[in-house]
């Protein structure tokens, strides 16, 4: 399937003017090449902390820092040209005060050219995310299962489960919508629940392991391709298998240099005669 042609890289206004016209597309990247990839298929590339876990195999999220969100970030920009791009704001770098997430959150967009921020939680975020909206940072809310908050759920539990979570889920949307987020993922929730949020947010709302009604879908480019193994989640689908490819690939070139099949006279620079 050929990709849509674009002249110009997606805005906010864009994502937000796709809620009601058709499912919004989005992917992680953590790299120039990868986003290179992924650009002309996606409306927009995220850079998510669980960099952490699928690209430097940290147990969790918790150790992301923003100088890596950033290192990152800049690469992702550099090698996508339509795809709006959004840098998560990892654990620590916003939950002391609006102050504190406007200094973050303007590092993150100088110095990598990304054109938003994601940051995690619902309405004890509402005030910081007022205060970044109305200081021209646009921010892409996240709730639902919050990773940040790993230690507080006691593991990446499915939210919504009881009366008591579904309450805090519909209050946290309302709150991120209200607040000025462009949009909000949602995340590991139970599909009634997702479905009944989306239908009333004015604002997209993109699933992960939520419902198939979400305004929009995202996965981890390494989980919807094959490429991470430690763990994979009930709401991944796996498109490609890449890993085996890999290691296939890896298999014949070791064996080939053990046999030293390669390199071949061709692959070598000889002098001119």
């Amino acid at each position: 399937m050929s990709a849509p042609v674009r002249s110009r890289r997606t805005s906010v206004a864009d994502i937000k003017a796709l809620k009601g016209v058709r499912p919004i597309v989005s992917l992680t990247a953590y790299t120039a090449p990868m986003a290179a990839l992924l650009d002309p298929h996606v409306d927009f590339l995220l850079i998510g902390d669980s960099l952490g876990m699928v690209v430097y195999g940290f147990e969790t999220t918790l150790p992301v820092t923003l100088d890596l969100m950033i290192a990152h970030g800049a690469a992702v920009v550099r090698g996508s040209t339509t795809s709006l791009v959004v840098v998560d704001m990892p654990f620590g770098s916003y939950q002391e005060g609006r102050e504190q997430a406007f200094r973050s959150a303007s590092r993150v967009l100088s110095e990598t050219g990304a054109q938003a921020v994601k940051l995690e939680g619902g309405e004890e975020m509402g005030e910081t995310i007022r205060f970044l909206t109305e200081r021209g940072v646009p921010v892409l809310g996240h709730i639902g299962l919050t990773p940040q908050m790993v230690n507080v759920y006691g593991g990446y539990k499915t939210q919504g489960r009881n009366q008591f979570q579904a309450a805090k889920i519909k209050a946290d949307a309302r709150a991120v919508a209200e607040a000025g987020a462009f949009g909000f993922v949602l995340e590991g929730t139970m599909e009634p629940l997702a479905r009944e949020i989306t239908g009333e947010s004015p604002i997209p709302v993109i699933g992960i392991g939520a419902s198939p009604h979400c305004d929009g879908q995202i996965l981890v480019s390494e989980d919807m391709l094959g490429l991470y193994n430690e763990f994979i989640p009930r709401h991944v689908k796996r498109f490609a298998d890449l890993g085996a490819e890999v290691s296939k690939a890896a298999a014949a070139y070791a064996e080939e240099v053990k046999a030293r099949t390669f390199p071949g006279l061709e692959h070598t620079f000889q002098p001119k005669i």
